[in-house]
């Protein structure tokens, strides 16, 4: 290999590690890793189906809890 070929080689890799690292601290910045609980509830259910039932209470609730909130104001 000459020269040019590796220092092309090296200028790719830089860059793409360095957009890796670019986006990484975006997600962090942008709050992407921060539902925890999304992956509690993925440990503590077995299937899709019951994740996605226990999902639907907890919008309900939500909801529940946000017409309360309407009522008292």
């Amino acid at each position: 290999m000459d020269a040019t070929t590796i220092t092309l080689m090296i200028t790719v890799s830089l860059f793409l590690g360095s957009l890796g690292v670019v986006a990484f601290i975006w997600g962090l910045k942008t709050g992407q890793f921060d539902d925890q609980e999304k992956m509690m509830q993925g440990v503590l259910f077995d299937g899709e189906e019951e994740l996605n039932d226990a999902a639907k209470k907890e919008r309900k609730k939500k909801e529940s809890h946000d017409e309360a909130k309407k009522k008292d104001t």
